[in-house]
């Protein structure tokens, strides 16, 4: 909803590093559909190792579009 509603507000700021949420939604659906690509789908779990930082968030989401689970 906040991509249609503000897509150029600031969505995730970590030190000097920001991603608007139309940026964070981008990136998102391209790491869903590399996911889809490799079999994950429904509930599937995806092992997920990063310090906090924007690309975490971006997996974080990525993860969820593809419809799997993230497992820290």
């Amino acid at each position: 909803r906040q991509v249609e509603q503000r897509p150029d507000a600031v969505a995730v700021e970590c030190g000097e590093e920001k991603l608007t949420y139309r940026q964070l939604d981008e990136k998102a659906n391209q790491l869903a559909h590399l996911l889809r690509s490799k079999g994950v789908g429904a509930e599937e779990r995806v092992g997920l190792c990063l310090e906090r930082s924007v690309e975490l968030v971006v997996a974080l989401v990525g993860i969820a579009k593809s419809g799997g689970a993230y497992v820290p």
